[in-house]
């Protein structure tokens, strides 16, 4: 199975002949594998987009400091449209949410939004200059590329 992911997160659109030959097995013993993965909610196959080039041309990370239920906060912030990533942390921040954004207007807007939800104390946003790295290709050994 670890063979099977690692081959999907270099090309996603393998076919099963293909990642067959990659892993030594059967093309439909890859089927039933990957199957599996997905139903098991252990893989997930989607499409990786450039948010510079679909129109998002600000992204920021903004931690907050918050009061009451957490857990229901986090629900209501994960349910806004702008917030691509939500996590609940340990350290200087409570949570930390990562937002994609038109604009600076835009990025205004969200925090605006934010700010006005109940139990947020505080926040922080650290706009983003440059992704220099972004993979999903993380915990797998590699498998040859040929």
């Amino acid at each position: 199975d670890l063979e099977i992911i690692a081959a999907l997160q270099i090309n996603g659109r393998a076919n099963y002949a293909d990642l067959a030959k990659k892993v030594d097995l059967s093309p439909a013993a890859i089927r039933l594998r990957v199957n599996r993965l997905i139903e098991s909610r252990v893989l997930d196959i989607v499409a990786i987009t450039d948010p510079l080039r679909i129109g998002f041309t600000v992204q920021a990370m903004v931690g907050l400091t918050v009061d009451g239920d957490i857990e229901e906060l986090s629900t209501k912030i994960g349910a806004l449209d702008a917030a691509v990533y939500v996590v609940l942390t340990a350290g200087r921040f409570d949570m930390l949410v990562e937002v994609l954004c038109a604009d600076n207007d835009h990025l205004l807007d969200v925090l605006n939004e934010l700010r006005g939800l109940d139990g947020v104390l505080s926040l922080e946003a650290q706009t983003y200059l440059r992704l220099v790295k972004q993979t999903y290709a993380w915990g797998i050994p590699p498998v040859d590329q040929q």
